[in-house]
């Protein structure tokens, strides 16, 4: 059985060790705390699905709740994906949202497919500035 919430706090080692478990941890900073603190702290809204104390999945994102919101972080434990995890993430976010908000993201290349099974339209004309 698994739980969503939005409300149930999350810790860094949590996260980062579900990012470890899920294909997300390649291009995540895991190996710095202190950017996965401020990556949680300052998320908009962060949805997670919990099997029994253990966090399977996350969803992180950044928004106005009203015209856009970032999706900036899908993450399920490789051991749970192929069970709706992600999927219901993405409807526990839309509930949180204004019906008309819409939600973009950045996938991976190994994601791109299972986005447009749900849904989602692929954009080219998205463009990156990277920090140092």
């Amino acid at each position: 059985m698994i739980e969503y919430s939005h409300s149930k706090v999350v810790s860094v080692a949590q996260a980062i060790d579900l990012y470890q478990r899920s294909t997300l941890g390649e291009r995540r900073p895991v190996d710095r705390p202190d950017i996965f603190a401020g990556m949680l702290d300052n998320a908009s809204l962060l949805l997670t699905a919990w099997h029994g104390e253990t966090l399977v999945g996350i969803a992180r994102t950044l928004t106005d709740f009203t015209y856009v919101a970032y999706l900036a972080d899908l993450a399920v434990d490789t051991a749970y994906q192929q069970q709706g995890i992600g999927k219901q993430l993405i409807n526990e976010t839309r509930l949180r949202l204004k019906p008309e908000c819409m939600i973009v993201l950045l996938a991976a290349p190994k994601a791109h497919q299972y986005y447009e099974q749900l849904g989602f339209e692929s954009n080219p004309r998205g463009w990156m500035l990277r920090g140092s």
